[in-house]
């Protein structure tokens, strides 16, 4: 049950954070962009990668594929924003997010093979 909740927390979040980067077409601003240097075509490809990934997680009840396949997909992103963030200099306090994140995922990836 505990899983079910933590992925649905967790799809919320990275559905909610790609949308924004969908809408946005990407554009984060010109300070983020020069800081992590990326540009507004990978920000939007992540931001699909982080809406289509948060939504599989709302299958939790239903699919252990689809929820692995949801979890390799926002874990590719966030494991890229937590090495981008590492590379600029960023304190763990400005990774915390993607570190939580790709914790939660990484352990309901392993629950998923329980019986």
């Amino acid at each position: 049950m505990l899983r079910h909740v933590v992925n649905f927390y967790v799809g919320k979040n990275m559905f909610d954070n790609g949308l924004q980067k969908i809408q946005n077409d990407g554009e984060l601003g010109e300070d983020f962009e020069d800081k992590f240097n990326v540009d507004s075509t990978q920000m939007k490809a992540a931001g699909y990668f982080e809406a289509i990934g948060g939504a599989l997680l709302f299958f939790t009840l239903f699919s252990k594929t689809l929820v692995r396949i949801g979890i390799i997909m926002m874990n590719i992103v966030l494991g890229a924003a937590i090495f981008k963030h590492y590379k600029s200099g960023d304190s763990f306090e400005e990774t915390k997010g993607a570190l939580k994140f790709f914790s939660l995922n990484t352990l309901s990836f392993l629950e998923t093979f329980r019986k």
